[in-house]
């Protein structure tokens, strides 16, 4: 896997990446602290709604700036992008009001938007072997899942010399250091796409999502990952704390438990691949989900605490195994489903519509679980995940569409 760091180029945008990412990992642990200073007696709330604007700016504005930048080139976009995010988290330790946090994360936010679709589309570009292209795929599934693990930890540390504005100046820091990788990076030069209306250009990569039957199993795929990983990001402290009674430690234990299973499927996926086709990876990483919630609802029921806790640390392994399953493989699906020319737009599409899907889940789970109780929500979430499941298998099945032999790639196939 990391043979593909031999290339120089994807090797300074994969340290980009990683570089970014523990930046954004340390924005995550400041911004709470941030908004317990501000609004100590609602910080809960201030967050919550903090996160809704993000995730409001990743569906809103994503296929808004793809379309409005598709004429542009990738490198100063990406640049461009950094230092705006960086511009921001600097500001961010100067806030006094609730509503400068949310001004700010929007502004940063859309940055974000704005840089990961082109980033991803880019990538397939540098990389065109689809062999090199899935190892970098699982190389980008790990740094994101380490990411989880180590922002954390470094956070802590730093916090133990410094306060919590200093976490900011880390996250500037990761975001320059991204710009400046990228500025020392060459790129190769993708020809701007044809001209057309803005209302083309907007639409263009849903269009594609429509008109291609992989693409349109994508989308149900996504809301049953987004179902299993509701359920991991937004309960796991409540089943921790509340449900079990364990400690706080229990809570950074049981999410390590998703983020190994992540992990250990994500080292075999290029393997994996090479002798399955990615459809039936995928469907079966699919498959998994739902039933690993159906079986956490179970256990949450019956289950006594102490017998609960080893179940669940095994029941959160494997939606971290089988989310890897599923997510790894999906960019390749975006790849041969589009050109060099309507890439960004096909994935800043695939970044809207799957965060859609978060608007969705994340409050099914927060208010589901208050309402109805854990294994309720649970159930509720199941519910949720097994229409996308459905609607995958019947766009993917074998006399709806060709299936892909590993290692090689489909054409576009047209509904």
């Amino acid at each position: 896997m990391l043979s593909v760091l031999r290339h120089r180029t994807y090797r300074h945008l994969f340290a980009a990446q990683v570089i970014a990412l523990l930046g954004t990992g340390l924005l995550t642990v400041a911004l709470g602290l941030l908004a317990l200073d501000v609004a100590p007696d609602r910080a809960g709330a201030v967050l919550g709604l903090a996160m809704t604007i993000k995730m409001v700016a990743y569906v809103g504005v994503a296929p808004v700036i793809s379309a409005l930048v598709a004429r542009l080139p990738r490198k100063p976009l990406l640049i461009t992008a950094d230092l705006v995010r960086a511009a921001v988290a600097l500001s961010l330790p100067l806030v006094t009001e609730a509503w400068q946090i949310y001004v700010l994360i929007f502004l940063l936010q859309s940055a974000s938007a704005t840089f990961t679709p082109a980033f991803q589309a880019l990538i397939p570009t540098v990389l065109p072997i689809e062999r090199e292209y899935t190892r970098a795929l699982s190389l980008s599934r790990l740094a994101y899942d380490m990411e989880a693990l180590v922002s954390p930890m470094l956070a802590a540390l730093l916090l133990t010399v410094a306060g919590y504005q200093n976490l900011f100046l880390g996250t500037v820091a990761g975001f320059a250091t991204s710009s400046v990788l990228v500025a020392a990076t060459t790129i190769p030069r993708v020809a701007a796409p044809p001209a057309a209306p803005f209302l083309s250009r907007l639409t263009g990569g849903t269009r594609q999502f429509w008109a291609s039957v992989e693409l349109r199993g994508l989308i149900g795929i996504n809301l049953v990952v987004a179902a299993a990983t509701a359920m991991v990001i937004v309960n796991s402290v409540v089943i921790v704390g509340t449900d079990l009674g364990r400690g706080h430690d229990d809570v950074a234990l049981l999410l390590a438990a998703y983020g190994a299973g992540s992990m250990l499927v994500a080292l075999a996926v290029p393997r994996l691949l090479d002798r399955r086709p990615d459809l039936r990876v995928m469907l079966a990483g699919a498959a998994v989900l739902p039933m690993a919630l159906a079986a956490a609802a179970a256990v949450l029921a019956w289950v006594d605490a102490a017998r609960a806790w080893p179940l669940l640390l095994g029941l959160w392994f494997a939606v971290g195994a089988a989310t890897s399953a599923v997510l790894t493989p999906s960019a390749r699906l975006l790849r041969r489903n589009s050109t060099e020319q309507t890439c960004p737009a096909v994935f800043a599409a695939q970044f809207s519509l799957s965060h859609a899907c978060y608007l969705v889940t994340y409050p099914v789970a927060g208010v589901g679980g208050a309402l109805l109780g854990l294994p309720g929500v649970a159930l509720v979430l199941v519910a949720v995940a097994v229409p996308g499941l459905v609607w995958a298998a019947r766009a993917w099945a074998p006399n709806r569409s060709t299936i892909p032999e590993p290692g090689r790639s489909a054409h576009m196939i047209d509904a």
